[in-house]
């Protein structure tokens, strides 16, 4: 049995946390318990080094010192700030109100504002339970299918892990030590092209079935002018306007012209001048802009400033993601204050669901690091690291059964479980494979968003049944009595867009530009292209070095501006006093002189001795004496 343990000790202890996950036991403790008590069996084995416990305490220091994880708390207080602030309730009616005329339009709604969302809480709980809330009653109450209307909601609040500030890249740059600000990078080209997949299957949805994702009616319309229009073109008149004029400035008045630098500023400036209009044209009473169209920019204003404060910063290296968030939590409650909705128990009510937060992610990484410990300790690392290099496929076989592996795990593992136990194992076996750890980490973070939606365990379809009517209700508007919705229809509803989400992983894999654009910034160079040409003199010959310019060739001369001036003595207003300048003949002290009776007139020293010259130095020339016999008798000279 001891000889069975010492072969399989890895694999063993990898299969007995899986049992004590599956009997139900806190991940954190599993993973700390599993760790310690294989610890202790490896030690009487002789296959674990008991001074590596020594270090246990400092690693639970370093996690504590983690800089980088300090973003957490800050970017899920600003969520939840935001979330109870009204800021979701606010984007919802007003977007909705844009894009609700269309077929489908109140889908397209919640995931633009769930896109939103994602970009400013970072927080699924927060996205999903304001959406349930605000959109899923009018869904329902203008006639969308349950299922579609259920889907789209758990979904569009899953963005937020994928879209940057997003807690779980956070995470993963941390297992995969890679910068924060590269994963935010090269996360968010896939984060809006999954938005745009979601926005794909409700329109096929809306066009093969109609029924299912209807249009709101006329009197749903509330955002209108006098006249009873709402007047949508002005805002594109303003989009435009403000596009363009933010081109022209930055062409005109900044030296920044490509990169992820540009396309924030340019943003930031469209923003401010759209704003301006808006501004201008309610206090001046212009009547240029329809009711909606300003409805919709000082709705979308606050959320886009604030993410360009956050991303912006961190994207063009000005700050760093703690600070981001730091500054993200702050620009919350200021527009909280601003909306008059900021008091003490709604920062109460964030601060409490923050430290929960936050609590349950560091308990769950100091078990993760008892765990590891011992798992390298008795070289499980080399036994992962082995398994998967082997696989057959190379590079697209190690990907494929990654992603299957992690697929599997989301039907019982939560994202942070994930991230914390499987990432550090595969990390550096696709770093051995030559694999970008940037864009490993975006796929395998889309492939953990389906954790999310995975029935039955899917924690965006828990926050989704919290909130959602389980009985028939009274509708508050029109006064009908509506069905509730049933728990497989909210699982069925999930079930197209994991689908989606699993084409998105296999697109990112495809098409890795998608992520490696965050390269882009780096300027590449190509080893066999370098050349270097040192100009030579005629003849070929190096001239010996020369402190003179005046003796070099004419091709490397400085230009004059350059050249050193001729006479290098300090100016005579720098020279030193008279009576500081050292003597010509400088004499030793007369305490230090030797006194006079020791030294010897000159007519007296001896003559240096023959074949030595004075001073020390060699002579002219010198013959080889013979040596001395082992007697010790003079020998003869010949």
């Amino acid at each position: 049995m001891a000889g069975f343990l010492s072969h399989n000790m890895a694999p063993i202890m990898f299969a007995a946390l899986v049992v004590f996950l599956l009997l139900g036991y806190p991940v954190a403790f599993a993973l700390a318990a599993n760790g310690l008590l294989f610890g202790l069996v490896g030690i009487d084995l002789g296959l674990f080094r008991p001074d590596f416990l020594q270090a246990l305490p400092e690693r639970v220091f370093g996690t504590m010192n983690n800089d980088v994880l300090l973003a957490i708390p800050f970017f899920t207080f600003m969520g939840l700030v935001l979330e109870r602030s009204g800021m979701a309730e606010d984007l919802l009616d007003t977007i909705g109100q844009l894009f609700g005329p269309v077929r489908g339009g109140l889908a397209y709604a919640v995931i633009f504002v769930g896109a939103l969302l994602a970009a400013t809480t970072g927080v699924v709980a927060a996205s999903v339970i304001s959406m349930g809330l605000i959109s899923l009653p009018i869904m329902l109450r203008y006639g969308y299918d349950r299922r579609l209307a259920s889907g789209v909601i758990a979904a569009s609040g899953t963005l937020a892990q994928i879209i940057p500030p997003s807690l779980v890249l956070i995470v993963m740059a941390d297992q995969l030590q890679r910068p924060v600000g590269d994963m935010y990078e090269g996360a968010f080209i896939p984060g809006l092209v999954l938005a745009g997949l979601y926005a794909s299957w409700v329109f096929i949805v809306s066009m093969v079935k109609p029924e299912a994702a209807p249009g709101l009616p006329p009197e749903a319309q509330t955002l209108r002018d006098a006249d009873g229009k709402t007047r949508r073109l002005s805002l594109l008149v303003v989009t435009v306007i403000s596009t363009v004029g933010a081109i022209v400035l930055m062409r005109t008045f900044s030296n920044v012209k490509a990169g992820a630098d540009y396309v924030v500023l340019t943003l930031s400036v469209t923003m401010i001048i759209g704003f301006v209009i808006a501004l201008a044209n309610r206090l001046l009473r212009l009547n240029l802009l329809s009711r909606l169209a300003e409805e919709v920019v000082f709705v979308m204003v606050p959320p886009l400033a604030l993410i360009f404060l956050v991303l912006g910063t961190i994207f063009i290296g000005v700050a760093t993601p703690t600070e981001g968030g730091a500054m993200g939590a702050t620009g919350a409650l200021l527009l909280a204050a601003i909306k008059g909705r900021l008091n003490l128990r709604l920062i109460r009510q964030a601060t409490e669901s923050t430290a929960k937060l936050s609590a349950f992610a560091m308990f769950i990484l100091l078990g993760a690091r008892v765990f590891s410990l011992t798992f390298y300790g008795v070289d499980g690392h080399r036994w992962v690291e082995e398994l998967l290099t082997s696989l057959p496929g190379g590079e697209t076989g190690f990907l494929v059964f990654i992603n299957i592996l992690i697929f599997v795990l989301a039907f019982f593992l939560d994202y942070f479980e994930l991230a914390f136990i499987i990432i550090p194992l595969i990390g550096p076996a696709a770093d051995k494979l030559g694999i970008d750890l940037v864009w490993l980490g975006v796929m395998l973070a889309i492939n953990m968003q389906t954790s999310f939606m995975h029935p039955p365990f899917g924690f965006a379809l828990f926050f989704l049944r919290s909130v959602a009517p389980k009985d028939s209700y009274l509708d508050r508007i029109t006064g009908k009595r509506m069905a509730g919705i049933t728990t497989a229809q909210i699982y069925w509803g999930a079930v197209p867009f994991v689908v989606i989400q699993l084409i998105m992983v296999a697109m990112v894999i495809l098409f890795p530009g998608m992520v490696m654009h965050y390269k882009s910034a780096v300027p590449k160079v190509d080893p066999s292209t370098i050349q270097i040409d040192i100009p030579m003199p005629p003849g070929g010959d190096l001239p010996p070095p020369s402190l003179h310019f005046q003796d070099l060739p004419p091709d490397l001369m400085p230009p004059a501006n350059l050249m050193p001036p001729q006479d290098l003595a300090p100016p005579q207003d720098l020279a030193p006093p008279s009576d500081l300048a050292p003597p010509s003949n400088p004499a030793p002290p007369a305490d230090l002189a030797p006194p006079p009776d020791s030294v010897p007139p000159l007519d007296q020293v001896p003559p240096a001795p023959e074949g030595r010259a004075p001073d020390g130095q060699a002579p002219a020339s010198e013959e080889t004496a013979p040596s001395a016999p082992v007697g010790g008798e003079p020998a003869r000279q010949q």
